[in-house]
């Protein structure tokens, strides 16, 4: 399958970095996709319209503002396209390109090392080698379009806030006199293999966290100071402002 990129941004990149091919692309900023291509072995095309003419598949990774003039430019040639495209649903994507295969996505950073999570919106395409091709990134999870947002907010800004999580834990080790480096390899390592715990455990947080937690003991008293601290009231906080009026 030729995949065709419109948008060579951070996502772009990562998209392409976790499926290791060549793909053809095209961006705002020419150098950008110039820059995309080399890196891959793939080609920098000179136009949209050109790019929709020689791929199978057209990812859409450009802003979403751009939605009408890219498809004005796209439409005319586009087999199939692929969205990911965030706060733009179906309806509005069937409509740019009516004579299109049509999916939608929502991928996160991770894709880059195959371990992210992407949503796969429900009611548009269902082209099985499509699926495929974005669930060899990580974890494919579908859902109706009405969740997808919040879906978005739990996977997609992530990422900044697990690494914030990873900082704020590692300057807490550093003023307590542990190297730099040591400390970012205990707190990350520790994050991954708590992951890698939780999966392995069906996702019961209850059960791993009471693994770690004696009565009276330092796991207690920390969780008590981060839920006096507000952790639960944050993280709901934060959903509620990604999410604004919506």
């Amino acid at each position: 399958m030729q995949i065709g990129l419109i948008g060579s941004g951070n996502m772009a990149r990562a998209m392409v970095r976790g499926w290791g091919e060549p793909v053809l692309c095209t961006d705002f900023l020419p150098e950008r996709a110039h820059a995309l291509a080399a890196e891959v072995g793939g080609e920098a095309v000179a136009s949209n319209a050109a790019l929709a003419e020689r791929a199978d598949l057209v990812i859409l990774c450009h802003k979403p503002p751009q939605l009408r003039d890219v498809a004005l430019e796209v439409a005319p040639h586009a087999k199939a396209v692929a969205s990911i495209l965030g706060g733009v649903p179906l309806a509005d994507l069937q409509a740019a390109y009516p004579d299109a295969a049509v999916h939608r996505f929502l991928p996160s950073t991770p894709v880059e090392v195959r371990q992210g999570v992407v949503i796969h919106a429900l009611g548009g395409s269902e082209d099985d080698a499509v699926l495929q091709l974005f669930a060899r990134l990580g974890t494919l999870v579908s859902l109706p379009e009405g969740q997808v947002d919040v879906a978005m907010g739990l996977m997609s800004n992530a990422p900044a806030y697990w690494a914030l999580l990873a900082e704020a834990q590692i300057d807490a080790g550093i003023r307590r006199g542990i190297p730099a480096d040591q400390a970012a390899a205990l707190v990350v390592q520790t994050m991954a293999g708590t992951a890698a715990l939780l999966q392995e455990r069906d996702f019961d947080t209850l059960a791993v966290r009471r693994e770690v937690t004696s009565p009276g003991g330092s796991t207690a008293r920390g969780l008590d100071a981060l839920e006096r601290g507000g952790v639960r009231s944050a993280f709901s906080d934060a959903i509620d402002a990604v999410l604004g009026g919506r």
